[in-house]
């Protein structure tokens, strides 16, 4: 049994590696490449250079080499880490409890029509509502802590991942629904092996869009209540005038949007393989 167990740990231990080589390959593929050096490298040049020379005040446009040097401070001496931490956990929740309601929803309505009739123009009234207008009544009904903060991140989230399933169920080739009931599939069946796969590559769209959105209001989140988080700095910062901050939040932010992006990318390839032409 040990030897066993043994090999299948050993053989998990070489998938796991493999499939994160492909991740990382991909991922890679999309900031190492001489279209993305020709274009980033000038820029981070003039960005350096142009402060350095004096063309433009160092303090409202600070370096990248002054950037680095404050996010390691940050790091070693004002908890950024803490920060990062406190902000992941918080997005993480508000984008599971986005993804678990919403993508449920979003098949019922692209299935039924019943459903679709009783629920569309009510999304499709509330859809419209900027989320950051709903940071007041939240802070009312919720107070100022984790429940306000995962409510804005859910909210930033949900209607992406709702309409983008919605209309991946929605457009399912009909031909396919009528392949398999001539097969004698249920429609649980037909939920379940038909419509979600065909919309499987409208479903990670829209978390796609779900993320960059969710980060959108995780900021704003932080900013309005609590007292950690990467908000909570960067709020912080611009009262101090504490740019070099602000550039670091804000590198940190859009790191963490491009790797989530990847991730979709790559649990794209793997399970709507139909819909992915090339890499990009």
């Amino acid at each position: 049994m040990a030897v066993v167990a043994g090999r299948s740990h050993l053989r998990f231990g070489h998938r796991f590696w493999r499939e994160f080589k492909i991740f990382l390959r991909n991922a890679a593929g999309s900031i190492v490449s001489v279209e993305f050096a020709t274009t980033v490298l000038p820029l981070l040049v003039l960005w350096e250079g142009l402060p350095r020379l004096g063309l433009v005040s160092s303090k409202l446009v600070p370096p990248p080499s002054v950037v680095t040097l404050t996010a390691w401070d940050m790091l070693m001496n004002h908890d950024l880490g803490t920060h990062f931490l406190h902000s992941m956990g918080r997005f993480a929740l508000g984008m599971l409890i986005a993804l678990a309601v919403a993508a449920p929803i979003g098949i019922l309505m692209g299935w039924n029509m019943f459903i679709r009739r009783h629920s569309l123009p009510l999304f499709q009234i509330l859809a419209p509502i900027p989320p950051p207008a709903w940071v007041p009544m939240a802070m009312v009904l919720l107070g100022i802590g984790l429940p306000m903060q995962t409510f804005l991140i859910f909210l930033g989230a949900f209607y992406p991942v709702l309409f983008n399933t919605y209309q991946g169920v929605k457009d399912t080739d009909p031909r396919y629904v009528a392949s398999a009931r001539v097969f004698g599939a249920s429609e649980l069946t037909l939920i379940r092996k038909v419509y979600i796969w065909h919309a499987m590559g409208s479903i990670i769209m829209g978390i796609k869009i779900g993320i960059a959105m969710g980060l959108v209001m995780l900021v704003i989140a932080e900013m309005y209540g609590g007292n950690t988080g990467i908000g909570y700095i960067l709020q912080e910062a611009k009262e101090f005038f504490l740019l070099d901050r602000m550039v670091v939040c804000m590198v940190i932010l859009g790191f963490v949007g491009w790797f989530l992006i990847e991730v979709m990318k790559y649990v794209e390839l793997k399970l709507a393989v139909w819909k992915v032409e090339k890499q990009i």
